[in-house]
């Protein structure tokens, strides 16, 4: 698969599949459908980027077992459920596990395609903040890490068997690398 952006269909309905490709399609984004997650799952690769449109209701693995599989994975592109058959405690398991939201068939297009937007938008943001904490040394990320855990500069330098001065110079290296100015910023990255 590319590095292109994509919306990711999983529907077992044919004919939902072909509507959403062709609404996603209209607004000029790749799609690709599957009709089960575990189709979906032997071609997605671990950073694929874009967002994924999932039926609750699936063959096999059901949509929330397919969100518990992928859970595992830092890099699981914003997960949008659909639903001819929502549950109150379904949409609320499926949001508590990180879902981006939770729509009920019929759905309205303009909402659907706005919430496909966020998605896309939301995973381009978390790949930069992956890519700048990529640029971190590893003793830069052991410090920042230190700092996003509320410890102080002390405690961190003998966590880590380090003068207080080095963490002074490798925690302000990495702030400035990561492009944050403060440590609520900065926990905020880390997650």
């Amino acid at each position: 698969m590319s590095d292109e952006a994509a919306v990711f269909v999983v529907d077992d309905d044919p004919a939902v599949r072909d509507s959403i490709a062709m609404l996603v399609r209209g607004e000029g984004l790749e799609v690709k459908t599957f009709d089960s997650p575990r189709s979906l799952l032997a071609e997605l690769g671990h950073c694929n980027p874009g967002c994924l449109i999932v039926d609750l209701r699936l063959p096999g693995l059901s949509g929330l077992e397919l969100q518990e599989h992928l859970a595992g994975d830092d890099n699981v592109p914003p997960i949008i459920f659909l639903t001819g058959y929502g549950t109150v405690p379904a949409a609320v398991r499926a949001l508590k596990a990180g879902a981006m939201d939770f729509l009920e068939k019929p759905f309205d297009p303009a909402v659907l395609l706005a919430l496909v937007r966020e998605a896309l938008a939301r995973d381009r943001a978390r790949r930069a903040d992956v890519h700048r904490l990529d640029t971190l040394t590893r003793r830069e990320r052991e410090v920042l890490g230190e700092v996003a855990e509320g410890n102080t500069n002390k405690v961190i330098a003998a966590n880590l068997g380090i003068s207080v001065r080095t963490v002074e110079l490798h925690r302000a290296r990495g702030m400035r690398k990561l492009g944050v100015r403060s440590v609520a910023e900065l926990v905020r990255l880390m997650r």
